[in-house]
């Protein structure tokens, strides 16, 4: 080989390997630093016995297919500040698939025992860093709820929930015909019916008051991430590293045709029905501990999708040159005071609702999260994603829980054949005591609770949530027929 063709297979050998990197995205460094590692376990659970023979043909041409992430390493970038990169290489399958072993031929309450301990113990275990960041655990045994079990645990880094849903929902088919496509309940946008110059003038206060609230709501924003965090109570161990300690991971099911029920009721949005009857549980759970716990300073990390989109994006379209805006990390979080629980609202939970409509309504009219984002960017620039890492975690740290939601289909899903009798998710490695996820499917609202272990009673935590759903649903509809 002569000196130009030496010189042109070294061009294209360096073309290759830059085509084969991709960087990651601030948010993603932010989840994947010596601050923060932080996971997502989704849970397919099937109606049938599992037969995982099809599993690797699967992952081979519908899994790794959907985005080169699931197909790449994070490798820092020497002299960048502590940037980091994707950078893709061989996947040996065999590595991400995990298939437990327990004892054969025992009852379903055992296997949901065993299920519980071993979902517990891959919440605490970190992804290893020299292979991509995902595993598929097959659980093959009959719980309460299924005949068999498949955990999807994938890094935070590659995405967030709206990610991580899209590429689940490319890998399903519909149970009942797998020509047709998934729906979704409708996503109403709320609009501003206010029009003309009246209507301006009746907008002037609320984008005065939005621009206060915005003032307000950043700079307690700032002093929650940096100062002042919430009170120790029942929900809330406040220790260190209490990201490192064992949780405990349960699920309630409720009917999203009551809960409609309950908004119409009341006159209010499925999101504010949902926030109220978490917001009631967690005081009637504090509450059950000791009366001074109902006005305890306990704040709520409430996680919003920032996308400027109204649903699920075809697999095509969240990969496509304009990926940013769709696949990856696109949310912000808005801190939301729980609400004090007083005697009157113990025994008129509409009110309760009422306000915690109010205080998220509030929050919602102000720039904060834009700003909080700004701010992120701006430390990110001069102190590097350790520094933007370490104030993410004191800002759930110093919060008391986070809550999440995603929108799931109205029909039911089949994965090869399986069909899937429920679905939920679970955030892991998060430094707070309480975790709640939901996800709508099937006409059900399925609400995950992840619990530190041995300080927060996740079953009467639980108890507490299908209580406050049972006082709510009394009261509006003792409310609509007076």
């Amino acid at each position: 080989m002569n000196k130009q063709e030496e010189e042109g297979a070294a061009a294209a050998a360096a073309e290759e390997e830059e085509e084969e990197v991709e960087p990651v995205s601030p948010t993603g460094q932010y989840f994947n630093s010596s601050a923060l590692s932080i996971a997502v376990l989704g849970v397919l659970e099937s109606q049938v016995p599992i037969d995982d023979s099809q599993t690797m043909a699967l992952l081979k041409d519908l899994f790794l297919p959907i985005n080169p992430r699931f197909s790449s390493i994070m490798l820092q970038v020497r002299g960048k500040n502590g940037e980091k990169q994707w950078k893709r290489v061989e996947v040996n399958l065999r590595d991400h698939i995990k298939v437990p072993t327990f004892p054969p031929g025992m009852s379903s309450g055992f296997y949901d025992d065993h299920f519980s301990d071993y979902m517990t113990k891959i919440a605490m275990e970190q992804l290893p860093q020299s292979r991509p960041l995902w595993e598929i655990h097959i659980i093959k045994y009959p719980t309460s709820t299924a005949a068999g079990q498949v955990i999807f645990k994938l890094h935070h880094a590659m995405g967030d929930g709206f990610s991580m849903m899209g590429a689940l929902l490319s890998c399903l088919q519909r149970a009942d015909d797998p020509s047709l496509p998934l729906t979704f309940p409708a996503l109403k946008m709320g609009l501003d019916s206010d029009g003309g110059a009246a209507g301006m003038f009746r907008r002037v206060p609320r984008v005065l008051s939005g621009l206060l609230n915005t003032v307000f709501d950043f700079g307690w924003s700032l002093l929650k991430s940096s100062y002042v965090d919430d009170d120790r109570t029942p929900i809330r161990s406040s220790a260190d590293g209490v990201e490192f300690r064992p949780i405990r991971i349960s699920t309630v099911t409720f009917s999203l045709d009551q809960i409609k029920q309950i908004k119409s009721n009341l006159k209010v949005t499925v999101n504010d029905v949902i926030a109220g009857i978490i917001f009631l549980a967690t005081r009637l759970y504090m509450q059950e501990a000791g009366p001074e716990f109902s006005k305890a300073n306990s704040t709520a990390l409430v996680l919003l999708n920032t996308r400027n989109i109204a649903g699920y994006k075809s697999l095509a379209e969240m990969i496509s040159p304009n990926h940013d805006t769709k696949w990856g990390n696109q949310f912000g979080f808005l801190h939301v005071a729980v609400p004090e629980l007083t005697k009157s609202e113990s025994s008129d939970p509409i009110s309760f609702v009422s306000r915690a409509q109010k205080i998220i309504r509030r929050k919602r009219d102000s720039g904060a999260v834009f700003l909080t984002g700004k701010l992120l960017d701006t430390l990110r620039r001069y102190m590097g994603p350790e520094a933007v890492a370490q104030h993410i975690h004191n800002t759930l740290k110093n919060s008391s829980m986070t809550i999440s939601n995603m929108i799931g289909p109205v029909e039911q899903l089949a994965l090869s054949n399986h069909p899937c009798a429920g679905i939920y998710f679970m955030v892991v490695g998060v430094p707070q005591s309480l975790t709640i996820t939901m996800v709508s499917y099937m006409g059900n609202l399925r609400v995950a609770v992840g619990t530190e272990k041995g300080y927060v009673d996740s079953q009467k935590f639980q108890s507490s949530i299908q209580k406050a759903f049972e006082m709510m649903f009394k009261a509006a509809v003792k409310s609509a027929n007076p």
